[in-house]
């Protein structure tokens, strides 16, 4: 089997003690350079040509942004260059302060991302609202699809959106064929591309849309000898180089904060993409390193400066190349630097070949590109979350007003929305036979307490009252006030119940419960209410110091208020992924095999939600062996879900997961033929001590609960009953403990803590083999398409142990059975807090 660990992100990416680091290409880097080489120079051009700067920045841009940013970066596989998103403020840029002052903004503005670097602020920009960035984002694609299709008309762009806008139906009337025909041919191919069916469609898509679109339209205009401008790369001899800035010193100090800005953020959020397309990437056979924002912050400003200082464009990261490396398998940094290279190359080469390129297919290229980031999804989910003031007041910011007033109007807005959401609480009072019912909608903070103190003296005193409080944060001023009036009313003789939004009543134990350091907290329902009640006390009804509102007494049951609390607060959350999954079906990548203990919560250990496993439970976590299960009138469940979950839905994993404390084990060993584990080999005497002391007085490890025949079978059942049955496919592993020819397992260098833990973890090994004995499972994991995991979970330490071992193989069933080196190895949690570091 082959080891399933945690390892630390250090570990995973730092090259072994005493060996030198080389630099070697991988082949996979070198096919992704590639891909992305030939999506990234139509698209620099198309910018350059949309800003109004020399075409040759757009090429010095993207080289630079691949060499530089790929080397300096934080996030290995982002892609960094010429982007959209600067589109609109470069251009505003060069019609007001003109190229080579444009240059140099860029190199000021690489200076202060370095500066914010140093600070250590990347991650403060990612605080910025999703419908705030959304909406610049659609807002610059409006700008450059507006500006771009005057271009395709066969006209010039005006200097602003509402300018273009004004100039449409003059530029309508005076059309020229020759670049409608090559635009229109752009658009058609970069959008039926990919969605070419069959193996032609295939092959054709190993070249990105971007590059068959203007190729294609290229071709056609030489072929058809069609009249258009074309692209006109100077010698680089005359390449134009920054000079010292001239304009109003406040006016450049806002554009280079506008460029800093916008260049940060659309660089940070798409190396938060990225990782996210990482981790969904299903090759997982190389490690990549979750992204360094800091460092990336420091990679882009590097590259600005030098962009500037060249005579670039001004750079960030740009999500379509970053998913294209990723999608074309890239595994390191390599891919991007190599990209920056082959960009380099076909700057000072290919030139003759660049100026054959119509402008009217660039302007086309760029024009689709603007009008995707108007993207849909993003507006349903703005809208979701109730922000869709937010995402169009910035879109329309940007439209009319540019880049950075935009952004400042966007981020008016969602403060505005913020306040109104926490200040907007609807307190009504009515009566209906003799009893007030006051309802409290919504936040209560002290900016609600005069309204609700108001309706609260309007309740007459000695009379019936409920408070329905539907609202998840009150403050301390909003509880003094209602704590003050509940202790005077009730004074006065009058009777107060709480209620939540359902109506069901809500209350809190009088006295806390002997034993317990709090009472009941949001997790309770999963708890058992191990806080208690306390017996024969009086109701008294109030709230929790923290203001978490308790269940004492819930009409209909436990079941029936856990269901009430799901649709209330649990169900809207989750009611779109489950609704997807419905429409999709179930694509789960693991069976998850584990006892049917109560204590043993699948999705909170494996922080899964649904459709990501597909679980099976049963007494013990039981694997029969084939032909074994369906003998004597047992049934063939067990079976029958592993060939489902491989056959049918093709899991990559199997993790068979035992626990603390099993009911089964404790039964097999209770069984009058259990071993002897004071005779077991494979162990030196001295470490099987500890052991055999347990095994002589079996003791429930710490942390487990008391047997009982209505929960767990610690004692050996009697008589042929359906759970002796079942209890037999666990004997091999009672075999496997007191055989000679197995060591026992350890648990993080350790010997178990008694006969049980021991038994415990055996188990996990031992049907482990009787997995690989299922014809489904030899098949896939010959094919080398499975891999299986052991899991041990010690319910009294919260802490999960994953199986290592230098046995048989995933795909070596065959192989020994045993090693002394089957060790289940502690998760730390800090690996993951370091990967995020």
């Amino acid at each position: 089997m082959s080891a399933c660990v945690p390892t630390h992100e250090d570990k995973l990416h730092s090259p072994p003690p005493g060996r030198r680091r080389g630099f070697r290409i991988a082949g996979a880097d070198l096919s992704a350079s590639v891909t992305v080489f030939l999506i990234a120079l139509p698209l620099s051009l198309g910018i350059a040509l949309a800003t109004g700067a020399p075409l040759q920045a757009g090429l010095v841009a993207a080289a630079v942004g691949g060499i530089v940013v790929g080397r300096l970066g934080g996030a290995p596989l982002q892609v960094s260059g010429p982007a959209a998103g600067l589109t609109v403020v470069t251009a505003d840029l060069i019609h007001q302060y003109g190229w080579r002052t444009t240059c140099a903004i860029t190199v000021l503005a690489g200076l202060a991302q370095l500066g914010l670097s140093a600070l250590r602020v990347a991650r403060s920009a990612l605080a910025v609202s999703p419908a705030i960035v959304h909406g610049m984002l659609a807002g610059i694609g409006v700008t450059i699809a507006l500006a771009q299709l005057h271009i395709v008309l066969g006209g010039s762009p005006q200097s602003s959106a509402v300018a273009n806008v004004q100039a449409l139906p003059a530029q309508l009337a005076d059309l020229h064929p020759a670049s409608i025909t090559v635009s229109a041919l752009t658009v058609a191919v970069l959008l039926a591309w990919p969605r070419i069916p069959g193996r032609t469609g295939r092959i054709l898509r190993t070249a990105p849309a971007a590059l068959a679109a203007v190729a294609g339209a290229t071709l056609v205009a030489m072929a058809a000898g069609l009249s258009l401008d074309r692209v006109d790369l100077p010698s680089w001899s005359s390449h134009a180089l920054p000079e010292m800035p001239q304009g109003p010193v406040l006016g450049l100090m806002a554009a280079v904060l506008t460029v800093t800005l916008v260049a940060s953020v659309e660089s940070l959020l798409s190396a938060v993409a990225v990782d996210k397309l990482v981790a969904a990437r299903k090759d997982q056979k190389v490690q990549i390193p979750r992204a360094r924002l800091d460092r990336e912050l420091t990679g882009q400003g590097a590259a600005n400066v030098v962009s500037g200082a060249l005579g670039g464009l001004p750079i960030t990261g740009v999500a379509v190349r970053s998913a294209a490396n990723v999608a074309a398998g890239g595994v390191s940094r390599h891919s991007t630097m190599l990209h920056g290279l082959w960009v380099a190359v076909a700057a000072l080469f290919l030139v003759p070949v660049l100026d054959l390129i119509p402008l009217a297919a660039l302007a086309a290229l760029v024009m689709v590109i603007g009008i995707q980031l108007v993207n849909v999804v993003h507006m349903r989910n703005v809208q979701r979350n109730r922000e869709l003031l937010v995402y169009v007041g910035t879109l329309a910011g940007v439209v009319f007003t540019g880049v950075l007033e935009g952004v400042a109007i966007g981020i008016a807005l969602a403060v505005g929305v913020a306040l109104h959401r926490l200040t907007r609480t609807r307190i009504t009072l009515e009566e209906r036979d003799g009893v007030h019912r006051l309802r409290a909608r919504g936040q209560l903070t002290f900016l609600a307490v005069p309204r609700l103190s108001r309706l609260l003296h309007q309740v007459p005193q000695g009379s019936d009252c409920v408070v329905e409080l539907d609202g998840s944060f009150m403050d301390h001023a909003a509880y003094e006030a209602l704590h003050d009036w509940q202790v005077a009313h009730q004074a006065q003789g009058g009777t107060i119940e709480f209620a939540g939004g359902s109506g069901d009543p809500i209350a809190e134990p009088a006295e806390p419960v002997l034993g317990s350091d709090t009472c009941c907290r949001p997790w309770t329902p999963w708890r058992n209410h191990h806080c208690g009640t306390p017996v024969e006390q009086p109701r008294t009804e109030g709230w929790t110091a923290d203001k978490q509102w308790v269940s004492s007494r819930v009409q209909g049951g436990q079941l029936a208020s856990g269901l009430s609390s799901f649709q209330r607060h649990t169900a809207p959350h989750v009611r779109g992924e489950l609704a997807r999954l419905a429409r999709e079906g179930q694509q789960p990548s693991q069976l998850f095999l584990t006892c049917a203990d109560s204590r043993l919560v699948t999705s909170m250990i494996t922080a899964s939600g649904p459709g990501d496993l597909f679980t099976v439970r049963n007494v013990g976590n039981l694997v029969p062996l084939p032909g074994e299960e369906g003998a004597e009138g047992q049934d063939e469940s067990v079976a029958a879900a592993i060939e489902y979950a491989v056959d049918v839905l093709q899991v990559e994993s199997i993790t068979i997961c035992g626990h603390s404390g099993c009911g089964a084990m404790q039964a097999l060993l209770s069984t009058p033929d259990a071993p002897d584990t004071a005779d077991t080999p494979g162990t030196p005497e001295t470490e099987n001590a500890p052991a055999a002391q347990a095994t002589a007085q079996p003791t429930p490890p710490a942390g487990s609960q008391p047997a009982s025949p209505a929960t767990s079978p610690t004692a050996p059942p009697s008589g042929s009953s359906p759970l002796t049955r079942w209890l037999r496919h666990g004997r091999p592993s009672l075999e496997r403990m007191r055989s000679r020819d197995h060591a026992w397992a350890r648990i993080s260098g350790r010997l178990p803590a008694d006969a049980v833990e021991q038994l415990c973890l055996t188990n996990v090994v031992q049907q482990l083999e009787h997995l690989r004995a299922h014809p489904a499972v030899a098949r896939r994991l010959a094919e080398g398409r499975l891999e299986l995991h052991g899991m041990y979970f010690h319910v009294g330490e919260a802490q999960a142990y994953l199986l290592a071992s230098d046995g048989p193989s995933n795909g070596s069933p065959d192989g020994p059975s045993g090693s002394p080196d089957e060790v289940f190895n502690r998760v730390a949690p800090t690996a993951f807090e370091e990967s995020r570091a």
